[in-house]
């Protein structure tokens, strides 16, 4: 072990003396050898990641040097037992080539040429006609969280300032909460999972309709710490979920789908651009 981290230390000098001298022949000095295949200084230089620290780099190259390894015995193994038939890999190669190419060119043109642009109408539209797929798989809520220390001052007055509408008392409320609490998130305007709050209390909250219905305020504590989650709106488990809480699973799905849709139409142009142009021949 202590050969090889010696010998990595060695590599790395190398590999910075070469990137000063541009020296071919600093760069194919040999770093592992398993039989006929050889791990150059420039091959492992090319592998480890920039700005990466000295014990970093280090550490990067012994791990890709035991990897390195490995792969190349079993690649030994592969050579002396697999037949000829088995290691020709030609067509497989050509075909992931092909793919690889293919892909890179169509990457391509979306950037250039395809500007995704999904309206609210579109949305609205998907949303309407896919409701069956939007049912809620946790309960969510709009409203407020805090945790605050047992021993903040004035804790009485956070549960009146919680239910009241009046600007100025929001204000106090989040005035109190810089001030005192350790954790304090106003979501009044965006749907939330009770999931995400639960993680955070010594006890979640209730997944029942009755008490939604009946409670604004969940609150809990600990030997610590007072929880409070205002309840403003909620939708329940299964419930169908609000549109705006699932817009971006609907834009994603669009702009997926309108790729494809110009992938297609991409396919068809370039196939009766060969047709006009008599690049393709059908042979009977």
């Amino acid at each position: 072990m202590k050969l090889l981290i010696v010998s990595i230390y060695i590599t790395l000098s190398l590999f910075m003396f070469s990137c000063i001298q541009e020296s071919d022949t600093e760069n194919l000095q040999p770093v592992a050898q398993v039989e006929s295949y050889i791990l150059t200084v420039k091959e492992l230089s090319s592998a480890i990641p920039e700005n990466l620290s000295v014990a970093d780099s280090t550490s990067f190259a012994q791990n890709y040097i035991a990897r390195w390894v490995k792969r190349m015995l079993l690649l030994r193994k592969a050579e002396l037992n697999l037949s000829a038939k088995e290691k020709d890999v030609a067509q497989l190669l050509e075909d992931y080539r092909a793919s690889l190419l293919v892909h890179k060119y169509q990457q391509k043109l979306l950037e250039q040429k395809y500007a995704p642009d999904i309206t609210n109408s579109e949305i609205e539209a998907y949303y309407e006609d896919m409701k069956d797929n939007f049912a809620l798989q946790q309960t969510i809520v709009k409203g407020m969280f805090i945790k605050v220390p047992l021993t903040a001052p004035n804790l009485n007055t956070v549960k009146a300032l919680f239910k009241s509408d009046k600007e100025e008392d929001v204000k106090e409320l989040e005035a109190y909460c810089y001030q005192n609490a350790n954790k304090f998130e106003n979501f009044a305007d965006k749907w939330t999972e009770t999931t995400k709050f639960n993680a955070l209390m010594p006890e979640p909250v209730p997944n029942d309709s009755r008490f939604f219905k009946k409670n604004e305020l969940f609150e809990t504590q600990d030997s610590i710490y007072v929880y409070y989650l205002y309840i403003n709106e909620y939708k329940l488990k299964n419930e169908l979920a609000p549109v705006e809480f699932v817009k971006g699973r609907i834009e994603s799905i669009l702009l997926n789908k309108n790729r494809i849709k110009f992938i297609q139409n991409l396919e068809e142009e370039l196939y009766e651009e060969g047709l006009e142009q008599k690049q393709i021949k059908f042979y009977e």
